[in-house]
């Protein structure tokens, strides 16, 4: 497994968990939008990153190409 695809899953197992833990439904007056809002960004930082991480292993991957050929 690519170290990518482990980041992306321990990240996803964390928010999973921390969604859970931070679950408003037990309290008097429930925070939903708030919840939803964090949870939403969380995993739009986790997709974003996920993507940062495979361009520069593309990047990474182009100038070991490049300096393996010119030797």
């Amino acid at each position: 497994m690519k170290r990518i695809n482990i980041t992306t899953l321990i990240l996803l197992i964390y928010i999973a968990v921390m969604a859970v833990i931070s679950w408003p439904g037990n309290k008097p007056e429930p925070d939903y939008i708030q919840y939803f809002s964090i949870m939403g960004l969380s995993l739009v930082v986790i997709i974003a990153l996920r993507f940062v991480q495979i361009k520069r292993m593309k990047i990474r991957d182009k100038y070991r190409k490049g300096d393996d050929s010119s030797s």
